[in-house]
């Protein structure tokens, strides 16, 4: 038992690629997780991660170790929830991956009353832009934009099936500098953008009886997208520059008059996202239930 805690821990660090980011997510301490590993090291004769102060990564045979563990652990995940078969409702933990908008936007609406309705499952949101290998982020499913995902994942529609981008800003700006009739003036705006984690800095996309426009502008803030998404319209409400955002993040701004959208004929709208999992005969019972609950509300 000690030697698959030893293991389940450094799992857990390379998959949160830190010792206190996967002390967060467990529930335990650093040192704790750093012992586990220098434990399971010494008994195999062999250095698993690369420490330095700034980063923790697994060595070569690291990788190759936490590759077979997995399915492996996977496996054994799938064995223990046979037992909720046996309870009167599911438990345990369903971990989503998502992308900061569908947290704020998509993933609210459903998940208070999913818990609600199960109050034994722990639902963890692992906020993430990029798309991600779900075993190796030791996530349950995730939630992206587009359908077409690999051959064993399962896609299922989940929240609003169309959406938009909208184009807004304070009152006090727009007196200030006018409003934009074109996407292009944009351009001659400040405006306030957001930015990928990995650094890409996504153009504003605009269409119009078939024209598409793309254009980057910009301003005097750039956030990281994820929870900053609240800081850039902050300081688009602060009058700092135009925004460009989903209409429902920005819909009780634009309700209470602190924002006004602009460029109205230009929006842009394009389908909603997919709830996707691996297409395996056994779900976790948290996840089987989610999906279920996720296909109740559309049939609602």
């Amino acid at each position: 038992m000690s030697d698959f805690q030893d293991l389940s821990a450094f799992l857990a660090v390379v998959r949160a690629g830190g010792f206190r980011e996967a002390a967060r997510i467990a529930g335990q301490s650093a040192s704790s997780l750093s012992e586990a590993v220098r434990r399971l090291e010494a008994a195999l004769g062999v250095r698993l991660l690369n420490r330095t102060t700034r980063s923790v990564a697994p060595t070569e045979v690291g990788a190759r170790l936490a590759e077979r563990l997995v399915p492996a652990f996977g496996e054994v995940e799938a064995a223990l929830d046979v037992v909720n078969h046996f309870r009167d409702r599911p438990a345990g933990t369903l971990r989503i991956n998502v992308p900061a908008n569908i947290a704020k936007t998509v993933l609210q609406p459903i998940v208070f009353p999913f818990l609600e309705r199960y109050p034994d499952i722990r639902f963890e949101a692992v906020v993430e832009d990029s798309f991600v290998d779900l075993n190796a982020a030791g996530c349950d499913a995730g939630i992206r934009y587009d359908e077409r995902l690999e051959q064993d994942m399962v896609a299922l529609p989940i929240g609003p099936r169309v959406q938009r981008l909208v184009t807004a800003a304070a009152p006090a700006y727009l007196a200030a500098h006018g409003a934009p009739a074109h996407p292009r003036d944009l351009l001659q705006h400040r405006c306030v953008r957001g930015q990928f984690s990995g650094g890409r800095i996504p153009a504003w996309e605009f269409e119009r009886d078939g024209e598409v426009v793309l254009v980057e502008p910009r301003g005097p803030l750039l956030v990281r997208q994820a929870a900053a998404f609240d800081l850039a319209v902050d300081g688009a409400v602060a009058g700092l520059g135009i925004v460009h955002l989903f209409d429902d993040w920005l819909a009780p701004y634009i309700e209470s008059g602190a924002l006004v959208t602009v460029l109205d004929d230009w929006v842009q709208e394009f389908s909603g996202p997919f709830l996707y999992y691996p297409g395996r005969k056994h779900l976790p019972s948290p996840l089987r239930a989610f999906v279920d609950f996720v296909r109740e509300q559309a049939s609602g």
